[in-house]
């Protein structure tokens, strides 16, 4: 697999540490390789929200982090299956 990273325009050091290591620690949080949540943090749109949230989220604990991005990537299957349920 050939993936592309990429620092974006206006994004400096600190936010690209910051981001790196919200993969890195994730990937060890969910025994997944760092490339992977990558690609999920980028297509969940999650990526983005690190860059435009960075300076309410940079002094946020691990702990805190980790449970804000299962919330943030399991979000749409716990909503399917309320409405799932809620519609038996």
């Amino acid at each position: 697999m050939n993936y592309k990273f990429t620092i974006f325009a206006g994004e400096n050091m600190s936010q690209t540490s910051f981001i790196t290591y919200c993969i890195e620690h994730y990937a060890d949080h969910v025994a997944r390789p760092s490339y992977a949540v990558y690609a999920e943090f980028k297509a969940s749109g999650l990526l983005h929200l690190l860059r435009t949230d960075y300076d309410d989220l940079h002094g946020m604990g691990k702990e805190y982090l980790m449970q804000f991005f299962d919330r943030y990537l399991n979000a749409p299957t716990q909503c399917s299956s309320t409405t799932a349920q809620r519609s038996k």
